[in-house]
């Protein structure tokens, strides 16, 4: 089997053109054996000095020689004009032969720059997967040089019969693969494949917002208890929209209140959403009752309750459809408030993942008759980070890995007494030299913020930290403190996600179910790259699992 490089390409089966080239690597990689190498230039970086080593090749194969082949590949239709094949960018044809002398020419450029004229070697080769080539003596590319639909399961083997395996080691043998790397910018092209592989989760997790909203039932009453990054928060988008456009009251209601901010900024304006906290202050001040409010008394919102029955008449509208997050996180006596605010003959939805109940709060009986859906694809999280997951904490059957991510390469590093900040540094600077942005990346305390050595941080070594200052401005917003790295804490960042999560400060004596459920939720907090940095004692408890 060929290796391939830069590695990683197989986390991300992109859609368009960007997936025949990848289809191409697997079927380089299967069909050339041990001793190939295939750089290639999908979605990574590939820019020396600001222009392109390749120019636009896609492929380069190193047979074990140290020979060369350019590889360009032209998905799609082809013209055959008489100046040769000929493809259509923006409703202008471009010379196929043409490109590809000009990239094989700078590659020989470079390369004779390198080993002198005589001492490598660079064949070119022109794929055409999905076209016939009619008249290849006018193609303006050799006809043995042309694989197109007829023969393209025949790719690696005319790879093969141009490089064999065999034949005599060339001069730059040694040097090939060194100069290559040096010339190639071997990192992901992070804010690429953060795009697609951001729209192809949307895509895929998109099923439970499509087919739960088609659920009819009276009175309705829909409990959907669905696992980390199955598309609950899609699903509670859709349902607001739903009402907006139906002119009806809606209600978004979860127990973090950071996951409201985040909730209100993308929900339809005519929706209303809150903490539940909020929600009963709200409540308490139109009902006249004042002083602090201690919701985990069950006597406090019995007292709220009453009122409401009290009251039918009072000034506050019900809602037609209320939409409960977090349902996990929530008590009994709270259940009983939300009813209460419900409209004769409205919509309730209550979601829930009982693997998030941070709180250990103990299981909730919902009032009247509820259909249950149960939805346990994680769509969200690469699939690696899920199996990793499966492996620590013996996930429940039903758990499974539904991103189209895979690959992403968790890293766990063990910090001695006293090292966090520093080993949490590294990963931090590990992470933006991978070509993850700032804005891109999660630091996410273990601990807590109030507990966590971070909290009080103004950077971490040359980032700064945007941190929570635990207050709001006058419209209620959380405010933070500037920076160019979130930093905060597992349960605060629940519902929420990060292309790159660093989850940090990760300490315990036992994996008890407290540290499997903030492993879990802030390990399924990351889209694209996970990093665990735990002590050295946590370290010798978890990975003795694995």
């Amino acid at each position: 089997m060929a290796r391939i490089l830069p590695d990683g390409w197989k986390a991300l089966r992109a859609t368009g053109g960007a997936a025949r080239e990848i289809e191409t690597l697997e079927q380089l990689e299967t069909g050339l054996p041990d001793g190939y190498t295939v750089y290639h230039s999908v979605h990574w970086t590939r820019l020396a000095n600001g222009f392109s080593v390749f120019g636009e090749l896609d492929f380069v194969v190193v047979s074990p020689s140290g020979r060369i082949m350019a590889i360009e590949q032209k998905a799609g239709s082809l013209e055959e004009t008489a100046e040769g094949l000929a493809k259509t960018y923006s409703g202008k044809p471009k010379s196929v032969a043409q490109q590809i002398s000009r990239s094989v020419s700078a590659l020989r450029g470079r390369l004779s720059d390198a080993f002198g004229p005589r001492n490598y070697g660079v064949e070119e080769l022109l794929y055409c997967p999905d076209y016939t080539v009619i008249n290849r003596d006018i193609a303006g590319v050799p006809p043995a040089r042309i694989v197109d639909a007829t023969r393209g399961k025949w790719l690696a083997d005319i790879v093969q019969q141009i490089l064999p395996a065999d034949e005599p080691l060339l001069p730059c043998h040694d040097s090939i693969h060194p100069f290559l790397a040096g010339e190639l910018s071997l990192m992901p092209d992070a804010g690429a494949m953060i795009g697609t592989a951001s729209q192809l989760v949307t895509q895929v997790s998109s099923g439970l917002a499509t087919w739960a909203r088609n659920i009819h039932v009276e009175p309705f009453r829909l409990r959907v208890n669905g696992t980390a990054g199955s598309g609950k928060t899609q699903l509670a988008i859709g349902v607001l929209h739903d009402a907006a456009a139906a002119g009806k009251r809606a209600l978004y209601v979860c127990f973090n209140r950071p996951l409201a901010d985040y909730i209100g900024s993308i929900a339809p304006v005519t929706a209303s959403v809150m903490s539940f906290h909020k929600l009963c202050r709200g409540l308490a001040d139109d009902l006249g009752v004042r002083g602090e409010l201690d919701l985990d008394d069950e006597s406090v919102c019995s007292a709220l309750r009453q009122r409401l029955r009290e009251q039918e008449q009072h000034s506050l509208s019900r809602y037609d459809v209320i939409v409960v997050d977090e349902g996990q996180d929530f008590l009994q006596p709270w259940v009983d408030l939300m009813e209460g605010l419900l409209a004769p003959g409205g919509s309730w939805w209550w979601l829930e993942d009982p693997m998030q109940n941070l709180y250990q709060r103990p299981a909730l009986i919902l009032p009247d008759r509820w259909v249950e859906v149960r939805a346990k694809s994680n769509y969200r999280s690469p699939r690696d980070i899920v199996r990793l997951l499966a492996q620590l904490q013996g996930l429940p059957q039903d758990v499974e890995a539904g991103s189209p991510i895979d690959g992403s390469d968790v890293e766990i590093v063990a910090y001695p007494d006293g090292a966090v900040v520093e080993y949490t540094r590294r990963q931090l600077d590990e992470a933006i030299a991978l070509g993850y942005r700032p804005s891109d990346i999660a630091v996410l305390s273990f601990q807590g913020m109030k507990k966590s050595v971070l909290t009080g941080m103004d950077r971490l070594g040359e980032w700064s930290l945007r941190h929570p200052t635990g207050g709001y401005d006058m419209a209620g917003n959380q405010l933070y403190r500037d920076g160019e790295v979130l930093s905060d804490s597992v349960f605060r960042f629940k519902g929420q996600s990060a292309s790159c999560v660093i989850l940090t400060e990760v300490d315990f004596s036992q994996f008890d179910e407290v540290a499997q459920c903030l492993l879990f939720v802030g390990a399924t907090r990351a889209t694209m790259k996970l990093m665990v940095v735990m002590s050295e004692r946590a370290a010798g408890v978890l990975l003795g699992r694995v």
